[in-house]
């Protein structure tokens, strides 16, 4: 098994692109940190034979939890799983929640590497996403937090309307004068029912431009290459010995648990998922029941999820594993709907594995829908 996965479905303010599931009420905090722990001890049996190589504190904002409230839910982990000697265990943090203080005292105990929501380093663009944090303190937290942590990571934004080329690559180069070995960047998209799309569909943001994200990804992707990073994933960016271990292991089809409200999980063969309502999932957890629904995957979603996280990955789609995994049909299907990015220099193979070219990159999510094997069984 690779991870252990935990949703902290708490933020002090709704970012206006943001459409996970939180609550901006800490009324429940505490009885929430209790169920979390409960659902860790309850699950124990699923890993069976299985050790865990990765904790990850996902969110909301898992920076809202104090250190003691962090430590309790690692040693909920370690009292009732395997796991491995030197695990990497994540936080995802904001500036605003990383004062100097904090930072010390996270660097003594268990959390070992940081993904930072940055997302920005101007105060128009942070302003424009409702971001609780100003550039002052992204900046200050990137700092110190690099003085008590060598695995750090920060997310970015791009094809943020308004945003230039020049500006992009101002951020890019911020980012990189703190010596930060991982970068996640992700394109500014439009999500139903958030504020970022009434904001939009009123008139007073201009709606995000394809062209301008294509051409920020590209600077982005430039510019991280020339500077040592290796773009394994579509929005990640690692120095060697860097990559996230806990993101590889989704993509690299491992076994996961998902602990808290809205968290997947998946066992190799079924995916799940815990109910998205914070005082629905405690009440169940209280009762002793598992708020989750669940879903066999079918020889053809097994495909599909294969191709998707494949072309998104510097790993890419092994044809001997298609064909030996899946079959001969659908390697001949797959090669079948991959002629024509083939032809048009969007993909490529290379020893065997098929992989999207630097121009195919952008348009790997489009390509892959396209590859996927529909009702044929």
């Amino acid at each position: 098994m690779s991870g252990i996965y935990i949703h902290i479905p708490f933020c002090k303010q709704a970012c206006h692109y943001c459409d996970f599931h939180f609550s901006t009420s800490m009324k429940k905090k505490d009885e929430m940190v209790l169920a979390l722990a409960k659902e860790i001890q309850v699950r124990k049996n699923e890993s069976e034979n299985e050790i865990v190589e990765t904790i990850y504190f996902g969110g909301g904002t898992p920076s809202v939890l104090t250190s003691e409230e962090i430590d309790f839910l690692i040693a909920a982990v370690y009292e009732n799983y395997t796991v491995i000697d030197n695990p990497e265990i994540t936080l995802e943090a904001n500036p605003d929640d990383l004062s100097s203080e904090r930072i010390l005292e996270l660097s003594k105990g268990r959390i070992n590497r940081l993904s930072i929501g940055i997302q920005s380093f101007f105060e128009d663009d942070l302003r424009m996403m409702n971001r609780a944090h100003n550039s002052a303190e992204a900046q200050k937290c990137l700092e110190e937090a690099s003085r008590y942590f060598d695995n750090i990571s920060i997310d970015l934004i791009y094809g943020v309307p308004g945003m230039s080329n020049e500006k992009w690559k101002k951020n890019i180069e911020k980012a990189l004068s703190f010596g930060i070995p991982h970068i996640s960047s992700y394109a500014l998209t439009v999500e139903p029912k958030t504020a970022l799309k009434k904001l939009i569909d009123t008139g007073k943001i201009a709606e995000p431009n394809d062209e301008v994200a294509q051409e920020h990804f590209m600077i982005l992707v430039e510019t991280l290459e020339a500077n040592g990073f290796i773009h394994y994933e579509l929005s990640n960016f690692g120095k060697q010995n860097y990559f996230s271990k806990n993101n590889s292991a989704y993509w690299l089809g491992k076994k996961y648990i998902g602990i808290g409200p809205s968290a997947h999980s998946y066992d190799g063969v079924s995916r799940s998922w815990n109910i998205a309502n914070n005082p629905l999932y405690i009440k169940s957890i209280d009762a002793g029941k598992l708020p989750n629904e669940i879903e066999i995957l079918s020889l053809s979603d097994r495909y599909n999820e294969y191709v998707m996280t494949g072309l998104r990955t510097i790993w890419g789609v092994s044809l001997e594993r298609i064909k030996s995994e899946f079959g001969q049909s659908y390697l001949d299907y797959l090669m079948k709907q991959a002629q024509k990015f083939l032809n048009d220099e969007l993909l490529f193979i290379e020893n065997g594995v098929l992989k999207p070219t630097k121009k195919g990159k952008f348009l790997t999510d489009g390509i892959a829908s396209d590859l996927f094997y529909l009702n044929l069984e």
